[in-house]
């Protein structure tokens, strides 16, 4: 099959492919005492399939939206292994999604992502548009999502304790990081809150969508975010709630909590996109026609290229 790269970039690709990888340690970093962080992420997924397959039609959500609060996207590129025609798209929650068509694919495809972010300490909750305060879409349950018993109850239980707003939320996030034991393999990307939650064990996915399904129980409009945790080798999750903006602007404020780890959400967190829950944000999806089924291999790593100090003077990874 053909091996020429397609660059879908936005003509960005070039800037991007002089980053070198940073040579910071993130252990030792001050953390507590960080302004801001760059950093470059680089994730490659490969398929394979036993014999040629056809009408490929591929969706990858790697990139992240141009601001988030305190992060800022500085560049991106995508690149596909073989010949196929690339699109860029916004979705209903305003995520970039990269969509990739082929007639004919042989035996492997890969795709390769990598990202240049910059992440701010000092931003504050990230600020939308009232309207999605009262979108049904964050406060209606999902399949997901869906609030079988026990989650009616635990909701009730966490209500009576009077609390409202964001210590509500954070009312949530504490029961949420209990709830569950952190274990790979023993839930997937189809088990619900309510299973997960019976099992008492799961992975960030499943603590993202037993809050989630608590939340909108209490009537909190809240969202499943998709992006990275420094230091692991996947991809993390973890929970907007949106409440108004304390400061009176009129907007909503997107309040991040992580229920895997029990607080909340700071400069090792990088945000790749938002959705109702798993199944909106997916990193990688498609289909095709053929015969077997394809054998996904996935590897993603992230540097520090930079980090400042509060009122000091940058550090720089060698270059």
């Amino acid at each position: 099959m053909g091996r020429r790269s397609t660059d879908v970039s936005a003509n960005r690709h070039e800037t991007v492919q002089d980053l070198l990888p940073g040579l910071i340690d993130e252990r030792e970093i001050d953390w507590g005492d960080v302004a801001s962080t760059s950093y470059l992420i680089r994730q490659r997924f490969r398929y394979e399939y036993p014999a040629p397959i056809r009408n490929l039609r591929h969706r990858l959500i790697v990139i992240p939206p141009e601001r988030h609060g305190g992060q800022r996207l500085v560049l991106d590129d995508v690149r596909v292994s073989t010949e196929g025609e690339v699109r860029r798209s916004l979705d209903a929650f305003g995520n970039t999604v990269v969509g990739f068509t082929a007639a004919r694919v042989g035996e492997q495809v890969e795709f390769e992502a990598r990202v240049s972010i910059e992440r701010s300490a000092a931003a504050g909750p990230t600020l939308l548009a009232p309207g999605w305060l009262t979108d049904g879409r964050l406060l209606e349950p999902t399949e997901l999502t869906a609030p079988q018993a026990p989650l009616p109850d635990i909701a009730a239980s966490i209500a009576g304790s009077g609390r409202r707003g964001l210590d509500l939320a954070r009312a949530v996030n504490e029961w949420a990081h209990g709830a569950l034991t952190y274990e790979c393999g023993v839930t997937g990307i189809h088990t619900t809150a309510a299973q997960a939650l019976a099992l008492g064990a799961g992975v960030c996915q499943d603590y993202a969508h037993i809050m989630l399904a608590v939340c909108r129980v209490l009537g909190l409009s809240a969202r499943y975010v998709s992006g990275h945790l420094l230091g692991e080798g996947g991809t993390h999750a973890w929970v907007e709630v949106l409440l108004p903006d304390p400061s009176g602007s009129g907007l909503a404020a997107a309040f991040p909590f992580d229920p895997t780890q029990g607080g909340g959400v700071g400069l090792r967190h990088m945000t790749i996109a938002t959705g109702r829950d798993y199944s909106d944000v997916a990193p990688t999806s498609g289909t095709y026609w053929g015969e077997g089924g394809g054998i996904l291999t996935a590897s993603k790593r992230v540097d520090i290229t930079s980090f400042e100090y509060a009122r000091q003077e940058a550090s720089e990874a060698p270059g």
